[in-house]
């Protein structure tokens, strides 16, 4: 009789708060860990996330091969130095600029806060500086305000506008205000702000006598899907007022997480005191980064996209995920219980809600049937002047087909209609709801 399977021949106990007294062999941790994580569920059936959840097989190993690489050691990986310094500028030309500098960061929050930063050093005010942008924006924005003392002037959502507009942006900004933060790709539903707009209301204010007040993009997923699929839409360096765009290459530019992206028009735009020059292990190197070491395998990644698929590719995979989105909230909108609030059109990213038709559950229920096929699917609120609105969102990414959206509209139909069918007295609702 052959040996048992070292990982389940021996009663091992994987540390829980301590280490243990002896090692084990690497199978038996592998095994151990393995298995353990078989609880997280499918990364490829969470319509939850914005991050990147499919890559290439060459990619991941590219990836591999540079996971010990510090970036910020630029004088011993200077390869992986000028891949960044690649993706910057090609990220610069899709966002037409001609003497952009920026750098990769650990993602858009990184990013987000580089951003900020800048606009808070060039803001020559006297008073306690203000941030203006709408409620809709990413958590990052709350904390650059709170950790940098900045003062958060959200813009509360109303009615049917479901994120900032030029109007409400200009009403609120005046000597004090460092900038205003547009977003190109709300999270809450999808939709892009309108940054032309809201430029061109600060171009009048200025004009006026009034502040001068520059623009942030937070493109973090916007910003790698408006290139390829809007080519029309202005929102970019091409308005003088915009001063920095961000972007997380983990989201739509469809490398694994996490790596994001920050660039500033030019120089100008960069405060000169925000950059360290650094004697690290034989080389002098400018570092305008919150994080020091992290791995170059992103970048890597990233530059093997951009490699592999250039525009026509990057537009292929971005249309092909628009398609999707579009087809599953035309299949949404047949359903007699669901209310569209986008469609997918902008962002592959759609939101819905419940009609009057729905008795006794609610968005929170629907989340929760679908979690038990392995669907993850976020509930939530919207915002302040909102919170009565309750939504379900979808994102769909590279990866996720035309295929599997079928499958997942097939479980949609199937909960649907077995809350229909449950006792009309009992009322389903809550993200911990349960049924049986």
């Amino acid at each position: 009789m052959g040996e048992a399977n070292p990982a389940y021949g021996q009663p091992v106990q994987p540390p829980r708060d301590r280490l243990a007294d002896d090692p084990v062999t690497p199978d038996v941790a592998y095994q151990a860990i393995h298995d353990e994580l078989l609880l997280d569920g499918s990364s490829r059936l969470n319509l939850a996330t914005f991050v990147t959840t499919w890559m290439e097989p060459q990619a991941r190993v590219l990836m591999s091969e540079c996971a010990d690489k510090n970036m910020i050691d630029k004088d011993e990986y200077p390869q992986t130095a000028e891949l960044e310094r690649r993706c910057v500028a090609i990220l610069a030309d899709l966002w037409h600029a001609e003497d952009a500098t920026g750098c990769s960061t650990t993602g858009s929050s990184e990013a987000c806060m580089l951003a900020g930063l800048a606009l808070k050093r060039r803001w020559r005010g006297t008073g306690r500086p203000n941030l203006v942008m709408g409620a809709n924006v990413q958590v990052c924005w709350d904390k650059f305000c709170r950790y940098w003392d900045v003062e958060p002037r959200l813009v509360p959502m109303e009615g049917s506008r479901y994120h900032l507009d030029a109007e409400s942006a200009v009403a609120r900004v005046d000597e004090n205000t460092i900038g205003v933060v547009a977003i190109l790709g709300s999270t809450f539903d999808g939709s892009y702000e309108p940054v032309a707009e809201i430029a061109g209301a600060l171009d009048s204010l200025a004009a006026r006598g009034g502040p001068d007040v520059p623009i942030h993009v937070d493109g973090a997923s916007g910003a790698m899907i408006a290139p390829f699929l809007d080519p029309d839409l202005v929102w970019d360096f091409q308005l003088p007022r915009v001063a920095s765009i961000n972007t997380s290459g983990h989201k739509y530019g469809l490398v694994y997480p996490g790596v994001g992206w920050v660039l500033w028009r030019d120089m100008a735009a960069l405060p000169r005191e925000l950059i360290f020059y650094v004697n690290y292990l034989g080389g002098e190197m400018p570092t305008f980064t919150l994080n020091f070491s992290r791995p170059g395998a992103e970048v890597a990644a990233q530059y093997y996209n951009f490699f592999r698929l250039g525009r026509s590719g990057y537009r292929a995979v971005q249309q092909a995920s628009r398609d999707v989105a579009t087809y599953l909230a035309g299949e949404v909108e047949q359903f007699a219980e669901f209310q569209l609030i986008t469609r997918g059109d902008e962002l592959p990213v759609f939101a819905f809600t419940t009609t009057g038709e729905v008795r006794g559950w609610d968005v929170f229920a629907v989340s929760r049937v679908l979690r038990e096929r392995g669907w993850q699917v976020p509930a939530y609120t919207f915002p302040e002047n909102r919170q009565d609105l309750a939504v379900l969102r979808v994102v769909c990414r590279n990866g996720f087909s035309r295929d599997l959206a079928d499958l997942f509209l097939a479980d949609l139909k199937a909960a649907v209609q077995g809350l229909n069918g449950v006792d009309r007295h009992a009322t389903i609702s809550g993200p911990t709801g349960f049924h049986h």
